[in-house]
């Protein structure tokens, strides 16, 4: 029972970061650049500390927590650095597939790489079992079948439906940058690979242990995504959107709502395997699970959206099969065991 509760909340945070899209269309009047800061700021900053500060016991700190293994939180960091790389190219992958195509390939290389580099790295190669590499397999196999759905969606629809669905729609440059997005945000499972022992062990709760982790890859992945922002601030003279102090309180509003409900799928990830620890398996396969679930709801959104408007039935049959696989990926491993 407790390995359902973990996978259920789980796929709450999933349904969260897939809808995290959502409030940004109601952000009036900011570049992309003005935006994409201000709600970084509260997903990779404000709300990953709160999640933080429940994993630390009364009379200690993150501070000492992370300064006791230095050279864990470093590296930690670091591929929080890198992960941040893949978290911009991520949203033009969305700009040239639409959120459900885009999300689907980016997340299913982030998915496989993520769940199969994180042991290399990390050491622990005899976590990657035949349960947890079919798993990765059959995640795979459900994302390809997304990507033929989109690459039909691609043929059958007019110049004209294409732009109607996805504004600035092109096939072969989105499949480059989502597959690039992929490789660098796999550095985020990596990254809490190394910092899985910044916890207070048995003084922290097992459904918050990974949290201090997650705070310093998403600080690492914030100060590649500023340094960026303040350059096209810079480049397209936008530093005048902060300026607008009429726009706050709606556009603020926006970005905290998208904040949270994107931090929200690292959080349940984190109590999510606090329910799977009597399965190696699935505690291994959790990554996967997750980017898994975020490509299902992600379609499931782009249907909402009408980005697959026009397609014939065979191609949402096709898409269809793939978000079934996906589903039965999640807990294929546990059924292998």
């Amino acid at each position: 029972m407790e390995i359902v509760i973990g996978l259920l909340i789980i796929a709450v945070g999933a349904f969260c970061q897939s809808s995290s899209y959502v409030p940004i269309n109601k952000i009036k009047d900011w570049s992309w650049e003005s935006y994409w800061l201000v709600q970084g700021i509260f997903a990779w900053l404000v709300f990953p500390l709160l999640g933080a500060c429940l994993a630390v016991p009364e009379g200690h700190s993150l501070m000492e927590l992370f300064a006791a293994d230095p050279k864990a939180s470093l590296l930690t960091m670091f591929f929080g650095v890198l992960w941040g790389i893949g978290g911009l190219t991520f949203g033009l992958s969305m700009r040239y597939l639409g959120v459900a195509l885009g999300q689907s390939i980016a997340l299913g290389t982030c998915a496989g790489l993520g769940t199969i580099l994180t042991p290399v790295f990390t050491g622990n190669v005899s976590d990657l079992t035949l349960p947890v590499i079919v798993g990765v397999v059959v995640t795979l196999a459900g994302i390809g079948v997304i990507g033929l759905a989109g690459h039909m969606k691609s043929q059958s629809l007019s110049d004209e439906e294409k732009k109607e669905a996805v504004k600035d729609f092109n096939f072969t440059k989105g499949i480059i940058v989502a597959l690039l997005a992929g490789f660098m945000s796999a550095c985020f499972s990596i990254g809490l690979g190394f910092g899985e022992g910044l916890n207070f062990g048995e003084q922290t709760d097992p459904m918050f242990r990974t949290l201090p982790a997650t705070l310093l890859v998403t600080i690492g992945g914030f100060i590649t995504n500023a340094a960026y922002c303040f350059f096209q601030n810079q480049k397209n003279s936008t530093w005048a959107d902060y300026k607008k102090s009429s726009l706050y309180a709606n556009n603020v509003l926006f970005c905290a709502l998208a904040g949270l409900l994107w931090y929200s799928q690292f959080f349940g990830l984190s109590l999510g395997k606090g329910f799977l620890t009597e399965s190696a398996t699935l505690l291994t396969f959790s990554w996967c699970i997750l980017m898994a679930l975020n490509v299902t709801f992600s379609n499931v959104w782009g249907i909402i959206l009408k980005e697959w408007k026009g397609c014939s039935s065979k191609t949402i049959t096709v898409l269809l099969a793939g978000i079934l696989i996906l589903i039965i990926s999640s807990f294929l491993p546990q059924l292998l065991k």
